[in-house]
C-alpha cells in the first residue's frame, strides 16, 4: 500500500486526484499506476484500470486470479467490474468511498453471488494516510489549485 500511496502522491502533483494502485503477484510487485484522467483526457484512466491492464500485459494473461490489487481508495463500479472480469483474487483498499465505492460502501460487487466471480476484499490498510492525502488534495483545489502534495512517509504494508 505504501507504493500505491507514493504513486498517488505523484498523480496529485500532476493535478490528478491522488489515487494509486499496485498489482502484486506471488509476493512481487508487478506494476503500479495512478489516475491519468486529466492527463489522458480519458474517463476510464482510473488507477485500477491502468494497473490491471499493465498486469495483464506483463504477466501474459488477462486472468489475474493469483494477484492482489492494492488501491488507496475503494474502487468505483467501473473498476470493480474490471477487477471481476480480470478474475482478480484479492482486493485491498485503504479508505472507503461513500459516494462511489463498489466494494463495500454502495455495492459489494466483490461478494455478489449473482456474478460469476468473487474475490477477497480487505479494507483499512493505511486508511489514515490515504484519507489525509485525498483531503489535502481537495483542500488545495478549494484554495485555487492542487499544488504539490508531500510524499507520504514510508511504511511497510
Amino acid at each position: 500500500m505504501d507504493i500505491a500511496l507514493r504513486t498517488a502522491a505523484d498523480a496529485g502533483r500532476h493535478g490528478e486526484v491522488p489515487i494509486g494502485a499496485v498489482v502484486v503477484h506471488e509476493g512481487e510487485v508487478v506494476c503500479a499506476a495512478a489516475n491519468r484522467r486529466e492527463r489522458d483526457q480519458d474517463p476510464t484512466a482510473h488507477a485500477e484500470i491502468l494497473a490491471l491492464r499493465d498486469a495483464g500485459r506483463l504477466l501474459g494473461s488477462w486472468r489475474l486470479n493469483d494477484c492482489t490489487l492494492y488501491v488507496t481508495l475503494e474502487p468505483c463500479p467501473m473498476c470493480m467490474g474490471a477487477a471481476l472480469n480480470a478474475r482478480l483474487g484479492r482486493l485491498v483498499f485503504a479508505c472507503r468511498d461513500p459516494k462511489a465505492g463498489a466494494a463495500v460502501s454502495l455495492y459489494a460487487l466483490g461478494h455478489d453471488e449473482r456474478l460469476n466471480h468473487r474475490m477477497t476484499v480487505s479494507e483499512g490498510v493505511l486508511r489514515d494516510r490515504a484519507s489525509a492525502q485525498l483531503s489535502a488534495f481537495f483542500a488545495g483545489l478549494r484554495k485555487g489549485g492542487a499544488g504539490p502534495l508531500a510524499e507520504p512517509p514510508i511504511e511497510r504494508i
